[in-house]
């Protein structure tokens, strides 16, 4: 599965969902990036460091963090943002 297709899928979603999304240099201690809220708007800084696959991952989960279930994805995308959906587990 080709990764940057489905990143630039995923940059463009945030774009519909007003997520500003950004590529900076994190220290270590960081970690990979994440979602965050800035002035009432919600931001997903990003490690530009970071593999294009972790950049997905951290850019996936931010954006089921912020309710991205009614939009249209492709089905690479798509499997890529349910598998990062926490599961409801009866118990």
């Amino acid at each position: 599965m080709k990764m940057e297709p489905i990143l630039e899928e995923l940059e463009a979603c945030a774009v519909k969902l007003g997520v500003k999304v950004s590529y900076e240099s994190l220290a270590e201690t960081v970690g990979g990036g994440g979602l965050c809220k800035v002035k009432g708007t919600y931001r997903v800084i990003i490690d530009k460091r970071s593999t294009v696959g972790e950049k997905v991952v951290t850019l996936a989960k931010a954006l089921v963090d912020v309710g991205s279930g009614d939009l249209e994805l492709s089905p690479e995308a798509r499997e890529v943002v349910d598998r990062l959906r926490p599961r409801n587990v009866a118990a």
